[in-house]
């Protein structure tokens, strides 16, 4: 990496490359910018609760979001009921939660209903999660319409690490749950969803032409992995990734928002020049 593409604090700004990706995108028929919140357009913090998107970030987003033949979204890993709360989206952004289990595009959505069977299921696998964290301190759970997280931020490497292999012992070989490794979280679903068909729906149901997805954690991959020719993907990070390009944290995240708004916004005001 040259130098210019580092900030004062040293950390790796927007390439060159990545701005001219954003101009390119920024001048499709109909944007779909949709975005992971935790780790991309808010810095991760010790408790879920606490998350807040970065001020820039969010004015950027949400100017985004009421462009013409522009959609906003978030994809998450939490309910749609914690993102709500804590990222606080532009009224007209579609949301995907845990995972790609819980959607809403609208008032009158419907909601994510369980049959007896996952229902049965789900309160078997809390159960079983339940008793791994009495038993390793600084883990915890926390609860999902379809699934139950178990989260090891606060605990220590080695517990971590025995809580996430006895979970894993215990339920990767049952049928109808469905686990996914994150960033010191382990989660589990009785719906076999993914990031990656969240996108795909969203591609859809939006009408986009082009896509632009940014996330941070490895169940990002999977929405990464769906995007198409004329798509632009970012990881926020320095782990392995498949996205044509990276930035090293959510600061950057909202100094890509803003470059799209500005170039989203001339683009829009070219081609209507009557608005």
């Amino acid at each position: 990496m040259t130098p210019e593409n580092r900030t004062g604090n040293g950390k790796l700004a927007l390439t060159p490359e990545l701005r001219e990706a954003v101009r390119a995108i920024a001048r499709t028929e109909h944007l779909l910018v949709a975005m992971d919140f935790d780790g991309t357009m808010a810095p991760i913090v010790g408790h879920a609760d606490d998350a807040r998107p970065l001020p820039r970030a969010a004015t950027a987003f949400a100017g985004l979001a009421v462009l013409p033949r522009t959609t906003t979204a978030l994809i998450s890993g939490r309910a749609l009921a914690s993102l709500r709360k804590v990222a606080s989206p532009p009224v007209d952004t579609l949301l995907i939660g845990s995972h790609g289990a819980e959607a809403w595009l609208g008032p009158g959505s419907a909601g994510l209903t369980l049959d007896g069977t996952q229902k049965a299921l789900l309160t078997e696998v809390r159960s079983i999660l339940a008793d791994i964290v009495a038993e390793a301190p600084g883990t915890m759970l926390e609860d999902k319409p379809a699934g139950v997280v178990l989260h090891t931020r606060q605990a220590a490497d080695d517990v971590a690490e025995d809580a996430v292999a006895a979970a894993r012992s215990l339920l990767e070989d049952r049928k109808g749950v469905f686990l996914k490794d994150g960033k010191r979280v382990l989660e589990t679903s009785v719906v076999n969803a993914s990031k990656g068909e969240g996108v795909d729906f969203l591609r859809q149901v939006s009408g986009a032409s082009a896509v632009l997805f940014a996330g941070d954690d490895t169940t990002d991959e999977d929405a990464l992995a769906r995007l198409k020719p004329g798509d632009v993907g970012v990881k926020v990070g320095l782990d392995f990734t498949q996205a044509q390009y990276r930035v090293e944290a959510p600061v950057h995240v909202a100094e890509l928002l803003e470059v799209l708004l500005r170039e989203r916004s001339l683009a829009v005001v070219m081609e209507d020049p009557q608005d």
